[in-house]
């Protein structure tokens, strides 16, 4: 779809998106969910090891560092196939995470099976470049190997109103992903209600999203335990109305164990135990993997 037509937008369109607004209670009681969250938090009491394996095969092993370069990334990758290489009984993490720009390194030179290639995309962390910028950058990523292509909601666009070009770009781009996974991150930390995070959520997921992502973790709020249990309900109650099963993904100042157990206990209580797997829960994370791969081994961590 061209740029002007996005822009001026299509009566049909516009009925389709409030048609599935309309699905969903998007008023979110705030106390509720706290309370709630609380609630849930009680559970992690007795959490242990059974926890933390499962929580280092869904971490998304992340680079995203303005200092990093072909030879950070070419070290980082040979950690992680040395470190799998002499300890084959933990968990392989669920993917490594890194900017377009390394995704040939990553590829040529990952040598563990069963960890994914994904790869930020589309002007991230702001979003703030034309469609065709992002559709060629995602383009490029799976090129050069990427399996997953992480994305950012146009934050401003949405808070503007300006559903239709949202769900129009995210569309387009799950197009170019074609079966690999697209997950779209809504920076929940900025979008001022818990309300708005359930409605971008929904807009995500209709428009093609097969993760829904709280945060990048570049702004001064990243995931929050609420954000994520809203988006938990947003994609539990989608499954519901149209039988599919929607990813999620935690990220942005997730650092400690008491963080992932949180996040952890949050989905299976919201989603169930079918969810509790890598190809529908995620958490993304730069610092988290040391302390978790720590508390299996009993050793000093390479990550």
């Amino acid at each position: 779809m061209e740029l002007d037509e996005r822009l001026s937008g299509n009566a049909n369109e516009t009925d389709r998106y409030t048609e599935a607004f309309s699905k969903f209670d998007l008023n979110v009681d705030e106390k509720a969910v706290e309370k709630a969250v609380n609630a849930i938090r009680k559970k992690t009491a007795k959490y242990g090891g059974e926890e933390i394996l499962k929580l280092i095969g869904s971490l998304d092993y992340t680079s995203l560092k303005v200092t990093d370069s072909e030879e950070t990334i070419l070290a980082m990758t040979e950690r992680i196939n040395d470190f799998y290489n002499r300890n084959p009984e933990v968990p392989t993490f669920a993917a490594v995470c890194v900017y377009p720009c390394y995704a040939e390194t990553v590829s040529s030179s990952l040598e563990i099976d069963g960890i994914e290639l994904a790869c930020v995309s589309g002007g991230f962390p702001s979003s703030q470049t034309a469609t065709e910028v992002k559709i060629a950058e995602t383009a490029m990523a799976i090129h050069d190997g990427a399996d997953e292509i992480d994305i950012v909601m146009p934050v401003g666009r949405f808070l503007s109103g300006d559903y239709e070009y949202i769900a129009d770009e995210i569309q387009e781009l799950k197009e170019v992903c074609g079966e690999k996974t697209l997950k779209v991150i809504l920076e929940s930390g900025s979008l001022g209600s818990l309300s708005n995070v359930k409605k971008a959520a929904v807009m995500a997921m209709y428009a093609g999203a097969d993760f829904i992502k709280t945060s990048t973790g570049k702004e001064a709020v990243g995931a929050t335990p609420e954000a994520f249990y809203v988006m938990c309900q947003a994609i539990r109650e989608y499954a519901d109305e149209n039988d599919v099963k929607i990813g999620i993904k935690a990220a942005g100042g997730i650092s400690t164990k008491e963080d992932a157990f949180l996040y952890y206990a949050i989905a299976k209580t919201v989603l169930g135990e079918e969810w509790m797997n890598k190809s529908l829960f995620r958490i993304g994370t730069s610092r988290l993997a040391g302390i978790l791969i720590s508390e299996i081994t009993g050793e000093k961590s390479p990550f």
